[in-house]
């Protein structure tokens, strides 16, 4: 069974991906920032999983990681990357610092763009895939969250020029839109949410106190409607084995709705539609 690596393993879909490709029997690299993370993911799962020390934006340890794979391939084809690592910042462009703004960018775009140039030695050599997680926040940005859909809409662009750059040697580049999925993401957007409300100054809450109260809404009510990250894991497993897999997955019936909303409307029937499911939440 070919190998195959997947970032951001300790929790949620990288989890439940590494865990569901070794289970079925293919080798899984599981890219994890603490060493506790992959002994634990280890003990649960079998011996068909190998975790590696990965942080995303520690471009040494990202080179280290392709060099380690590599090593320990032997003769077992490498079957790809999952491109799953990732943050989520939001809060008012105006207030918002650019150390957020960067951190966001580093570890969902620039961190994905390193471990994709890292293992392209050995998706080639393995006739390999390119899968990165994104989001339906990739097709659209709903107010706050101008960091984190920004950083999704780039990945959306990243993986069409890449899969157009790929495509003379049959290399495929998929990208995965989930939309609410039960994960550890949640309870850290209520923490996000306290710790901005700490650090910006009255203004900004007197200003954005309706859209703030719009954003904790809509965390729990993602958070209670979600889907399970097993059925992102099932989406993922297709785009790396399928003989045909799809360019773009739209994951959860809240994705797949918008998604085709968006794709049709018109902007500002668009933004007129965002904002009023936004007040309703």
């Amino acid at each position: 069974m070919p190998a195959v690596l997947v970032t951001g393993a300790s929790t949620g879909i990288g989890e439940a991906t590494a865990r569901r490709l070794a289970t079925r029997g293919h080798q899984v690299f599981a890219g994890v920032r603490q060493a506790a993370d992959g002994e634990r993911l280890k003990a649960a799962v079998c011996e068909n999983l190998v975790p590696v020390l990965l942080d995303v934006t520690d471009e040494d340890q990202v080179e280290a990681a392709a060099q380690m794979v590599g090593q320990r391939l032997g003769t077992t084809r490498f079957a790809g990357v999952v491109n799953n690592a990732g943050v989520a910042r939001g809060g008012p462009l105006e207030y918002l610092s650019l150390e957020d703004w960067r951190f966001q960018f580093e570890v969902n775009v620039f961190g994905q763009i390193a471990v994709t140039r890292a293992f392209m030695p050995l998706i080639r050599e393995g006739h390999g895939r390119v899968v990165f997680v994104g989001s339906i926040s990739g097709r659209y940005a709903t107010p706050l969250m101008g960091p984190y859909a920004g950083s999704k809409f780039a990945i959306e662009a990243i993986a069409e020029s890449l899969r157009h750059e790929l495509h003379p040697w049959g290399l495929k580049v998929s990208v995965v839109e989930p939309g609410a999925v039960k994960t550890a993401i949640w309870e850290k957007g209520r923490k996000l949410v306290d710790e901005l409300l700490d650090r910006f100054p009255p203004e900004a809450i007197d200003r954005y106190r309706e859209m703030i109260d719009q954003v904790q809404a809509g965390i729990e009510f993602q958070d209670a409607n979600g889907i399970e990250p097993v059925a992102v894991a099932r989406v993922i497993e297709h785009a790396l084995f399928s003989a045909r897999p799809k360019p773009r997955y739209l994951v959860g019936r809240d994705a797949r709705a918008a998604g085709h909303l968006v794709r049709f409307l018109p902007d500002r029937a668009k933004d007129a539609l965002i904002r009023a499911v936004s007040n309703r939440l």
